[in-house]
């Protein structure tokens, strides 16, 4: 491989490189439309409250298989802005949790029914179209990434049709276990995408990130965690022969948070040059067909 390996260090200004995706509604945009998408589930919400003996009643009805994942999420968002700020979606969202496990630790936060009652059955339509807005807050925070994913997998099919393929999900989907590529490969390394030559070798692996904004601590988190996957893949590939280069597709806003640049700039280029961290507007030139074979 030639060139420096060290691409992010020379960047003097790290917005440059950095890609505007916005898929978010504006104030008071946003109102009008998170009204439209939940107001059905938030009608749902005040019918259960009504149907309820207490919150813990509620709560556990909203946890059946009576409705279907969305459905309940949605319910359970509610749920965590009008009644229990403690109560975690994502850990709620899992009925194999016993409903009585949260409300024997948690029971104590919940707001008594009645005041849900009352709540919610004297709501303005500016006060739903607020609560709307509240449950939709996140709603785009997934799809930045699912965006980011398709539009690098668009360059590289245009760009190395024919030479390369590029295999992953576009957007939401299982991710490629690095044991299903290579069958001597132990435990868990989930890729966003993996990318052959015409022999049908691997020439990368790649993770995919998009972040409107990052610091602190979750940066330490995310960073760390892509050494891991350096140090593991340099391992493996010691241990048994392999050879193939990684690819760290960071792009947003976040990026360019002091923390987050320096670990990042700190990345790029590690494994001799085997490792890239690019954004979509640098990969013309830091995703190559010799720095993917190796030349």
């Amino acid at each position: 491989m030639s060139g420096d390996h060290k691409f992010l260090a020379h960047v003097e200004s790290p917005h440059s490189i950095i890609t505007a995706i916005d898929l978010a509604a504006r104030f008071p945009e946003v109102l009008a439309n998170s009204q439209a998408r939940y107001q059905g589930d938030i009608s749902l919400f005040k019918q259960l409250a009504n149907e309820s003996r207490t919150t813990s009643d509620l709560l556990s009805r909203i946890r059946t298989t009576e409705f279907n994942g969305t459905q309940r999420m949605t319910l359970l968002k509610i749920f965590r802005r009008c009644v229990s700020p403690i109560i975690d979606t994502e850990m709620a969202k899992k009925i194999r949790v016993p409903t009585s496990t949260l409300v024997d630790n948690y029971g104590d936060t919940f707001k008594p029914i009645d005041i849900i009652r009352e709540q919610f059955n004297s709501f303005t339509p500016l006060e739903e179209a607020a609560l709307a807005a509240l449950v939709g807050e996140y709603d785009t925070r997934g799809q930045l990434g699912y965006k980011l994913t398709d539009r690098f997998f668009s360059w590289f099919e245009n760009t190395f049709h024919g030479g390369f393929t590029i295999d992953g999900p576009r957007g939401a989907g299982r991710d490629i276990e690095l044991s299903s590529v290579f069958e001597n490969f132990n435990g868990d390394y989930p890729c966003d995408f993996v990318i052959k030559d015409t022999s049908k070798q691997v020439c990368a692996v790649g993770f995919a990130r998009y972040d409107s904004t990052r610091g602190g601590a979750q940066s330490d988190d995310r960073t760390g965690g892509n050494s891991d996957k350096v140090a593991k893949a340099m391992a493996f590939c010691q241990e048994f022969g392999h050879q193939f280069r990684i690819i760290f597709l960071a792009d947003g806003p976040g990026l360019a948070h002091k923390d987050t640049w320096y670990e990042s700039c700190k990345l790029d280029g590690m494994w001799d040059g085997a490792v890239r961290v690019t954004t979509l507007k640098t990969a013309p030139e830091r995703v190559t067909a010799d720095w993917l074979l190796g030349r």
